[in-house]
């Protein structure tokens, strides 16, 4: 009888072998075959990467350092190696296009030939290329990477960066030894927790699993009743904050689309609207010609100026707003603003006065983009405040910055709405037209000059705009 019972016991042993050890070992034992190859991948890779970008720039740094002959590269190339920061865990080398080493941050090595394929591919297409291996000299495992020197046009040498892999060979060994560890951890713990797994996670995660699927097949908004204290709980936090900022997104999107097609509609049919008027009546009375041409024209500066915004908004959207920067006379493109729109001020009662301190240097800047800031601020005071018939515009020198500050004297924002005036698609309480885009395009500009672009209501009445910059010294 005991031998039946422990024939049984075994078999039982067997079968939970089979149907639950087994599977979670093999399972565990792929995860971190994978896992260990894609952290050796991934190290070694980015470890590649850092020496071909610091190849790249340096070899271009030095195309761009005029030198105008080889005995000034040679020199370069030997002062480069001498003051190698990096000596310690990263050998410079310039060879030439023979595969010679002239110059190393070692100095060991300099008249000895590498013999690795990065050297003869980069002399041969021109191109960065690396070699990871064994070195033919030393027998070590190697990581190297070698950039083409261009001189006159043609490839001189190259430029190589090498590093041994010992230690990250070690670091990869000890992620490995770590990864078992915790593999081993896991199969224990999978063992143990398995019998309360199922009521414990598996019915709370299929309720926020449904409650996903609702929210990406459209629902929006909903929530999930949060029952849970523990990690699960955090998850079915995030997802409702998930939700609710999908739903007060998609709004979001909804009114801009709606304000958007609004107010192209709006210069749209006063354009087509006149132009109809005056093509069907040629002879028409001049004045009022004249006064459909303005009209005409106004709306399609208009028009050009809400589509300029849409265009920056979206290349902000993906990452495509960028500068070109060089030295600048500010002062010139904010005064070529101001003079565009004093007349057109003027038409409108609104008197636009200017103040600018002595001796201001050019700065680096983007002349094109910070003028489009100047017109957006002038336009947008006109707008806003034009009620008070006076706008200032003043530039001065304060702490190391250039700071120009334009005031208007009309209403003043609500102080409610002034920590979101710059938010993309805000309008706030204001009646007046526009995309709603044009100040949060301005505070990007200015972030991306390192200034700071600042909107608050000033002492006396009205608001006031003020735009910092760094200069040069």
């Amino acid at each position: 009888m005991s031998a039946k019972r422990g024939l049984r016991i075994r078999g039982l042993r067997q079968r939970w072998l089979v149907n639950a050890v087994l599977p979670i070992v093999l399972v565990v034992i792929a995860i971190v075959t994978v896992y260990t190859l894609g952290v050796r991948r991934t190290y070694y890779s980015a470890m590649r990467s850092g020496l071909e970008t610091r190849a790249r720039v340096a070899a271009d740094n030095f195309s761009s350092y005029g030198l105008k002959s080889y005995s000034e590269y040679f020199r370069y190339a030997s002062i480069t190696a001498e003051t190698f920061e990096e000596k310690d865990r990263l050998e410079l080398q310039f060879i030439n296009v023979n595969g010679r080493v002239q110059v190393s941050s070692y100095g060991l090595t300099a008249g000895t030939q590498p013999g690795t394929s990065d050297v003869t591919e980069a002399v041969a297409t021109g191109k960065p290329a690396s070699f990871e291996g064994l070195d033919p000299q030393t027998g070590e495992r190697i990581l190297s990477v070698s950039a083409p020197l261009r001189f006159n046009g043609r490839v001189i040498g190259v430029l190589r960066y090498v590093t041994a892999l010992h230690e990250a060979d070690r670091s990869v060994l000890v992620s490995m030894a770590v990864a078992i560890g915790v593999a081993l951890l896991c199969v224990g713990l999978a063992i143990f927790s398995n019998a309360i797994f199922i009521n414990n996670v598996v019915e709370p995660v299929a309720v926020v699993s449904d409650a996903a699927r609702r929210i990406s097949a459209g629902s929006y908004g909903i929530l999930i009743d949060n029952h849970y204290r523990d990690e699960l709980g955090e998850l079915v936090d995030n997802i409702n904050d998930m939700s609710l900022k999908i739903s007060q997104s998609e709004k979001i999107q909804q009114e801009f689309v709606s304000s958007v097609s609004h107010e192209l509609r709006t210069p749209l049919t006063a354009i087509n609207g006149w132009a109809e008027t005056l093509a069907a009546d040629p002879g028409a009375n001049p004045e009022q010609t004249q006064r459909g041409l303005n009209i005409i024209v106004k709306e399609s500066r208009r028009l050009t100026t809400m589509v300029e915004e849409l265009l920056d908004f979206t290349r902000m959207q993906d990452g495509r707003f960028t500068l070109r920067v060089e030295e600048t006379d500010l002062l010139a493109e904010l005064e070529d603003a101001i003079f565009t729109y004093r007349e057109i001020f003027s038409r409108e009662g609104i008197e636009l006065r200017y103040e600018c301190a002595d001796d201001l240097p050019p700065i680096i800047a983007d002349g094109e983009r910070m003028k489009q800031v100047f017109c957006n601020v002038l336009d947008n005071a006109a707008k806003h405040g034009g009620s008070g018939k006076r706008i200032d515009v003043s530039v001065a020198a304060e702490r190391g910055s250039m700071v120009i500050r334009v005031r208007d004297f009309g209403p003043g924002i609500p102080v409610e709405e002034l920590p979101y005036v710059k938010q993309k698609f805000y309008k706030g309480s204001s009646k007046a037209r526009g995309s709603g885009i044009g100040l949060a395009v301005c505070d990007e500009i200015m972030r991306l000059h390192n200034g700071t672009f600042d909107i608050a209501n000033a002492s006396g009445g009205g608001a006031v705009v003020t735009m910092t910059l760094p200069m040069e010294k």
